[in-house]
Order: structure tokens, then sequence, then C-alpha cells
């Protein structure tokens, strides 16, 4: 007579054979809803500064902000009141293996009706790993949309959406056709290109990357192509960091995403075709919220080294799927009359 052991293991073997094709791939979207309380490092947002002084800082890092005097005017509003600045907590950024898998909206799978290419891991050779993923774009100015603030025109001021679909766009995964409006690839493409982005990941792990090496995403490599293509695959932490890197830079070249820093910034939001990658923070919302402190700070700048802060933030199956949080730097002139 056999074992009940070995009569469980013959049961799931048959269920496992007669189990339809797509049953098992299904299980492959994971996700989850962030919690915008306990999931989110609120201490991104600061420093905050109000007329030029710093009101709450929490030794955070910050970029320059605009000098001169702390009033500020902006005629075309008839407003005049005094320079504000903050890290604004405005989109939140999915980078997923299963076509229209929505990680964010709690690992639901959509069925538009077609197919989309799906994320893989391939080795070019035995020493240098390729990946591709597909990437989705939300609008989530958490803090409008909380109500934590009412009434602010210093405040993105939309509802949470799906903005954005990697899935419905074939440059995405498809270098030549990223050349038509990433043409600046053929200059940047190049190894003394690529070696120069050594000096970009030096900024950005001791502070902000450099705009002067606008084509590298700091350790994460090279900001170019702007698609899912990811030519040196680390690891999962690293290759979805650099995946949302290259969003927020594709949306600012397709003109569907705008600056909000400076002197310009002050009066409202204006088109930057060339990302300034000085303007973001970002924080891991999935598979391990990214709230623990790391000498202080929960977040980090673009392209800083995943080694520390991605420590443990990848397993199989369940934390192989990514969300992020994007914070985008505000520069605003608050009304007082």
């Amino acid at each position: 007579m056999k074992s009940v052991p070995n009569v469980l293991l013959t049961a799931v073997m048959v269920w496992l054979l007669l189990m339809p094709a797509g049953a098992g791939a299904t299980a492959t979207c994971t996700g989850r809803f962030a919690n915008p309380i306990t999931d989110i490092c609120w201490s991104c947002m600061m420093p905050l500064r109000f007329g030029g002084m710093d009101l709450l800082s929490l030794d955070q890092e910050d970029t320059p902000n605009p000098g001169g005097s702390a009033i500020c005017m902006c005629p075309s509003q008839l407003r005049v009141g005094f320079k504000v600045s903050f890290w604004e907590p405005v989109r939140r950024v999915d980078v997923v293996r299963r076509p229209f898998c929505m990680t964010s909206l709690g690992g639901i799978e959509l069925n538009p009706g077609f197919d989309a290419p799906r994320g893989s891991r391939f080795s070019q050779d035995s020493t240098s790993t390729s990946s591709f993923y597909q990437v989705h774009w939300y609008v989530d100015p958490v803090i409008f949309w909380l109500e934590a603030i009412f009434d602010n025109a210093c405040l993105e001021q939309s509802a949470f959406d799906v903005a954005y679909l990697t899935e419905l766009d074939p440059m995405w995964n498809d270098d030549e056709l990223t050349f038509i409006f990433n043409p600046d690839v053929a200059l940047f493409g190049t190894l003394p290109a690529r070696a120069a982005c050594a000096a970009d990941c030096v900024a950005a792990t001791v502070g902000f990357p450099s705009n002067t090496l606008f084509w590298c995403a700091g350790c994460q490599g090279s900001l170019y192509p702007l698609n899912g293509n990811v030519q040196a695959h680390i690891g999962g932490v690293q290759a979805s960091s650099l995946e949302m890197t290259r969003l927020i830079a594709k949306m600012h070249r397709e003109g569907l995403m705008w600056a909000a820093s400076g002197e310009d910034g002050l009066c409202g939001y204006y088109p930057q075709p060339i990302m300034d990658k000085t303007n973001y923070k970002y924080q891991m919302l999935y598979p391990i919220p990214q709230t623990e402190k790391i000498a202080g700070k929960c977040c980090q700048p673009l392209g800083r080294s995943t080694i520390l802060w991605g420590a443990g933030k990848e397993y199989p199956f369940e934390g192989e799927d990514f969300a992020y949080m994007v914070f985008r730097k505000r520069n605003c002139c608050q009304g007082a009359f």
C-alpha cells in the first residue's frame, strides 16, 4: 500500500498535468494596494522651505532653490506670495514581467484582447545578462487625493489615474522604433560614453546625479535607449529602477511630464524635453515598502546604487515585480493674497 505522502505527491502531479496552460501563468501577476499612511516614506517630502528658510528638513537631501528675495510674484495669476519648496509625491510606477499586470492595483490583470511582449531575462554570454520589463505610469498626487491639504495651488490637483501602459507603445520593445524620437542614442551608445556613466554613479551615490551626463542613469547603467530593453541586468531592483528612470525621461521627452522646480517653476509647470535628473527621488512600494531608514533616509535620488537600500527587496515569485513612488521637486510661489 502506498504511503499518504506518495499518494498526495501523485495527485499533485496529475493535477499539474491536467491544469489548463494559462492557469499557472495567471498566478505570476502579483501585487498589493499600498497603504498611503504606512507604506510611503513621508520624510522624502523634506526639506520643506518657506520664504527662504528651512521649516523642516529631517536631514533629507535637497537641490538648490531660487535665491534672492523671499517674496515672489506671478502677474499672470495675480498672485503675490512667498517662495516655498518641497518634494511632492506625484507619480507611481509598476515594473512587471507579465503584460497588463497591475501590481499597484493589487495584482489584477487586464485583458485587452491582444498579446504584448512578456518580460524576460536572457544571458548574452557567460558573464552578461539582459532583461525586458513592461512598465505602467500612474498619476498619483497622494497629498491631493488624501485631502491632507485643501485648496493649495502649489500641489498637483489631479485624481489617481492609469496614465500610460508600455504594452500599448510599440517603441517600448523595439530599439529601431525608439530611434524615431530618441535619435541621440546614436551619440551615446559607444563604449566611452557608457564608461563615463561611472562618474554619474559616484555622483548619485554621494548626492544627486549629474545632468552633464544626461545619457546616464547613474549606477543603474545607460539611460538610453528609452525603452524596456536592459542591456546589463544585475538584479531585479537595479533593472526595475533603470526602467522607471527611463520611463520618466520618456514622459519628459514626449511632453507628458513637466518640470516644477527652479525660478521657472515658481508660477507653474513648464516643459522639459531633457529630464533634469536632480528633480526626482523615489522609494519602493512593492514587494517590500521602503520605509526603514538608512543613514536617516528611506528614499534616494535617481541612479543611486541599490547595494544597500535594495538588499533583500527581491525574492522568487511574488517578489519579482516592483512598484515605486516618485517624488518631484517643487518650487512654488505660495500666494499670500
